[in-house]
């Protein structure tokens, strides 16, 4: 895991929404094992501390769930990808929305501008086949991925 911190918030919720990155975007899957305590605060050069709030704080949410002497998992939850995927995306709309009218826009010029853009960039597709991460578009601040 990679993660480019940022002087906004808790590193502890940065690596907490790194993981919900990582699990909306097929990264990390159900029952999937997750680097333990240590081995993730030497990765990421945080405070062990710091990743023992996040992974209590994820397995409080629901997210993960640690078994004695086998490590810690995110949870076998069929709904568990699709709500942290809603959860990420009316985050992102909110902030947009949010942005998009202090500069002046309606909500069909939005609308239209989403098309236009997404035709652009998804549709006409990528050179290389992929399509573009947050990091790619200057977006998402701590947003490398990859564990």
């Amino acid at each position: 895991m990679q993660l480019r911190l940022d002087q906004h918030s808790p590193i502890y919720q940065q690596i907490i929404d790194e993981f919900k990155r990582a699990i909306a975007r097929g990264e990390l899957v159900p029952g999937d094992r997750i680097p333990s305590q240590r081995e993730l605060a030497s990765m990421v050069q945080v405070n062990p501390n710091t990743v023992q709030r996040a992974y209590r704080e994820m397995e409080q949410m629901g997210i993960t769930e640690t078994l004695r002497g086998q490590g810690t998992f995110i949870v076998n939850d069929e709904g568990l990808v699709a709500s942290i995927r809603r959860e990420m995306a009316d985050r992102a709309l909110v902030a947009f929305v949010g942005e998009m009218h202090a500069l002046g826009y309606g909500c069909d010029e939005m609308a239209e501008m989403v098309r236009a853009t997404y035709r652009r960039v998804i549709e006409a597709g990528p050179k290389d086949g992929k399509a573009p991460s947050s990091a790619d578009q200057g977006g998402a601040p701590g947003g490398e991925g990859g564990f």
